[in-house]
């Protein structure tokens, strides 16, 4: 990876925090991939063990029902998926698929372990920056199901009240 694009991946939110030579060692290493147009990166319910970083292209993310593939979001450069599996021996919760040539950096279990062994301060602001992710992922989760669950419920009658 060039000099130019270490300095843009270090503006990617999830890399704030880290030092010019951490970042470069977990790209060295890390593994980049090139993908086209309509590849599938990740399969809903397979087992994996590693995350992608969007370095340049855009994602769907996609939900499979009955044979149909529903799409959630798109995802442009600087966004990461799959950061589930790095915590979680269970299966992919979404299948996501290019929606352009696009160009990751994938990031698996051994990187995070090899990166604490030579570089431990940046294995720290690797987890920090994958706790905050599922924090913020359960967070938005929980509002969804609240609301959810409030717009399902029956509006109360008067005596029902709570200190009415």
């Amino acid at each position: 990876m060039t000099e130019q694009e270490l300095q843009t991946l270090s503006k990617f939110q999830f890399f704030v925090g880290f030092k010019p030579r951490e970042l470069e060692t977990l790209v060295d290493l890390a593994e980049e991939f090139t993908f086209d147009e309509g590849t599938t990166i990740i399969q809903e319910g397979n087992v994996e063990d590693c995350m992608y970083v969007l370095l340049e292209g855009s994602v769907a993310i996609l939900r499979e029902n009955d044979g149909i593939a529903l799409p959630l979001m798109t995802m442009e450069p600087a966004a990461f998926f799959g950061e589930i599996a790095l915590v979680d021996d269970g299966p992919r919760s979404a299948t996501v698929r290019a929606k352009e040539r696009c160009k990751v950096l994938r990031i698996d279990r051994s990187t995070v372990s090899v990166l604490a062994g030579v570089q431990p301060a940046a294995a720290i602001h690797f987890l920090v920056a994958i706790g905050r992710s599922l924090v913020r992922l359960l967070r938005t989760s929980n509002k969804k199901y609240s609301d959810l669950f409030l717009s399902l419920q029956v509006p109360a009658s008067p005596e029902e009240k709570i200190g009415g």
